[in-house]
């Protein structure tokens, strides 16, 4: 039995004692009294660091995470993958929480555990396991295999070193930044609305939940975006936001690599409105974070098919939707500021979620029940209709509730009926907890009190619904209003899929993909109060520890590891094969091919494959660059022949004038040895 679990043994007793002994003291009134001051009407003094950094994965040959799609691997890259970090504390020498939000499609275990190491070599014991929270936008396309169990690397073909590599160290720079960058400054909470960004993809399954819940969300999806906005002499410098949308407004047949609709609202913010440049060295005077919340649910595909609505156009459906998210962040911005308050505290535990017993207070059946062995159901295999994922020529379709012939045939062999039973109705496809380290058993949770504000983060894809009762069992317990709680999903492990009971019964896509069980989200709330009664007091936990870390243990993908490069056939490296037309008007796309190397070898962090130039005279300046919406890279390569064909979509705002396409990479020698290649196209016009 893990520590979390004999916390949550005495869950009932603790709470009636507490909420007993609040009510003769005068109710909630009294309970207030003994918990943290409630944030006040303005925002309040702390110390914050900002920082980000570059994590672009492989762009060539590397399968993406999300969609679980085998073809679905990389050929050039379109945005940057960027990590933006955030530490707090109430001064330059008090404890500190570190929030860095990562432009990946999850966030595994496996780079928690690397990160906390590689910071432990550089600060000591200043960032832990206990105060950094690391979460995932769940970009579906972006370079992936970075998982430490075969499950999730099996489908990217394999465990990808250079990838994880560049994940880890990205997070890593950005934590160094924003360690540096520690100063005085405001911060504040601010809470909008934005409706039009998001539609429930399981809408049957969430008619299923109680008619107060349904209430509470009457379009079926949760509006709320909120931010931690964070000011130094009256000057926004950094925001980091939370809504509950799935980062897939880009479609499983994309296969450059991308940041998706969440990454774009922070590149949008950052580059165009801003005006920073990444590549200028220092610390940016505006970081903006766009983080998930409680997304399960929640398509941005607003026609409810793959890549469409509110257009037909998968692309500008990105960038709509980004755009969306950035105008209600930044709509909010000084208006109804709510003060954080003072004091940090952090309260975390690891559980194995495959044999939590569920007290009856959480069941809401009057039933002690326990969660289940991992398994994934047939609906799961089906994918998400709405978004993509899974296909048409297999066999199962969502709500597959016991009458699949396939499935039946199956699990009569492989499954054992004490599993098929604590899944019930799930019809069982694959029941991978049975396969020893093939899927993450103990998961983290974390409570964190910023002044009077609360963010529960976990390694689980909740539902709206399921977001809702963990912040209001965190918020019964702590004796505060529902909205002073966050619940962040994707963060510091993947765990797959929370439901509510009820929508798991229905056994669409997110009920097939919650691998523990029908009581998985009563489990996790018993975890969230067990946390919070901690917290609020003031009592420490027993965290008890994570699984064997098994980074790497999973085979390394055979595809795109180059072992050497050749120019294009009689070319030399950084010829142009195409050279651009000589003239172009606004609004028109750009071509230039390069006899180009291998992308893998160099995956140019903090720097470029690309750049538009603009001449100045006797200078050439760059105006984009590889991280920018209007420029693509796409690797054409054959044995050890790999192109390069850039394009560049000019934007509305380009001034006239001569312009030129420039290609830097690096290529590896016969030797082993990596060689710098430069190529630039002859100067066009811009009119």
């Amino acid at each position: 039995m893990t520590a979390a679990r004999n916390t949550d043994t005495n869950h009932t007793v603790s709470r009636r004692t507490v909420l007993g002994g609040a009510a003769a003291l005068g109710g909630v009134a009294a309970l207030q009294s003994l918990l943290p001051p409630l944030a006040t009407a303005q925002p309040t003094p702390m110390h914050v660091g900002r920082g980000i950094g570059d994590m672009t994965g492989e762009p060539l040959g590397a399968g993406f995470n999300g969609y679980a799609d085998t073809e679905q691997l990389s050929v050039g890259l379109h945005l940057r993958q960027r990590a933006r970090a955030f530490v707090f504390a109430d001064s330059s020498s008090s404890p500190r929480f570190l929030h860095v939000t990562a432009e990946i499609g999850l966030m595994f275990q496996s780079i928690q555990q690397e990160v906390l190491r590689r910071l432990a070599a550089e600060f000591g014991g200043t960032y832990h396991e206990g105060n950094v929270v690391l979460t995932a936008t769940h970009t579906h396309v972006a370079p992936g295999g970075t998982s430490g169990h075969p499950m999730v690397d099996l489908s990217m073909l394999g465990f990808r070193p250079v990838t994880f590599d560049a994940n880890v160290a990205g997070i890593v720079d950005a934590v160094r930044m924003a360690h540096h960058d520690l100063a005085p400054s405001m911060v504040g909470v601010t809470t909008g609305t934005l409706q039009d960004s998001g539609v429930n993809r399981s809408r049957e399954s969430f008619d299923r939940d109680r008619p107060d819940e349904r209430a509470h969300f009457p379009e079926g999806i949760d509006p709320r975006s909120q931010s931690l906005q964070i000011t130094r002499g009256g000057e926004l410098v950094g925001v980091l936001n939370w809504f509950a949308a799935h980062a897939t407004s880009m479609t499983s047949h994309n296969v450059i690599a991308s940041s998706d609709n969440k990454g774009y609202a922070a590149w949008h913010w950052e580059r165009e409105v801003a005006g920073q440049d990444y590549l200028a060295g220092g610390t940016p005077r505006l970081i903006t974070a766009f983080a998930q919340t409680n997304p399960g649910d929640v398509s941005p595909n607003l026609d409810l098919k793959p890549g469409q609505g509110p257009t037909p156009d998968e692309w500008l459906n990105t960038r709509i939707i980004g755009e969306r998210q950035f105008a209600a962040a930044r709509d909010q911005v000084g208006r109804d500021v709510r003060g954080l308050g003072s004091g940090i505290d952090v309260r975390h535990t690891w559980v194995d979620m495959s044999n939590v017993e569920v007290a009856p207070e959480f069941t809401g059946d009057g039933r002690t029940h326990r969660t289940a062995v991992a398994a994934l159901g047939a609906s799961f295999a089906s994918g998400s209709q709405e978004d993509g994922g899974g296909g048409d020529e297999l066999p199962f379709n969502e709500g597959e509730r016991g009458g699949n012939p396939v499935i039946k045939a199956i699990a009569d062999v492989v499954v054992p009926a004490w599993l098929r039973e604590a899944h019930a109705p799930k019809d069982i496809l694959l029941p991978m907890g049975l396969v020893p380290n093939a899927i993450q058993r103990v998961y983290p949770f974390h409570l964190v009190r910023l002044g009077g504000h609360y963010l529960f983060a976990l390694g689980f894809e909740p539902t709206v619904v399921s977001g809702l009762r963990l912040r209001r069992t965190i918020a019964a317990e702590l004796g505060v209003p529902e909205d002073h709680v966050t619940v962040q999903g994707y963060s510091n492990a993947y765990g797959h899929y929370v439901t509510t009971p009820e929508e798991y019964s229905a056994q669409n896509y997110e009920g097939g993909a919650t691998i523990f069980g029908p009581w998985t989200l009563p489990a996790i709330q018993q975890i969230a109060a067990g946390l919070a009664r901690a917290l609020r007091d003031g009592r420490p936990v027993d965290p008890g520890s994570s699984e064997r870390d098994l980074t790497g243990q999973v085979p390394a993908s055979p595809l795109g590891n180059p072992l050497v490069d050749t120019p294009a056939p009689l070319r030399a490296f950084g010829d142009v094969l195409d050279q651009p037309a000589a003239e172009y008007r606004v609004g028109q796309r750009v071509l230039a091919r390069f006899s180009g190397t291998h992308p893998n070898s160099d995956l140019r962090r903090d720097d470029t494959y690309l750049a538009v130039e603009r001449r100045d005279g006797r200078r050439w300046i760059r105006v984009h660059d590889d991280g920018d919406w209007s420029t693509m890279i796409v690797f054409e390569g054959m044995l050890t022949v790999t192109n390069a064909l850039i394009t560049w979509d000019i934007p509305q705002d380009t001034p006239a004038g001569e312009y030129r396409i420039v290609y830097t990479a690096s290529g590896r020698g016969i030797d082993g040895r990596l060689f710098p290649v430069r190529g630039e196209s002859r100067g066009f016009h811009v009119r």
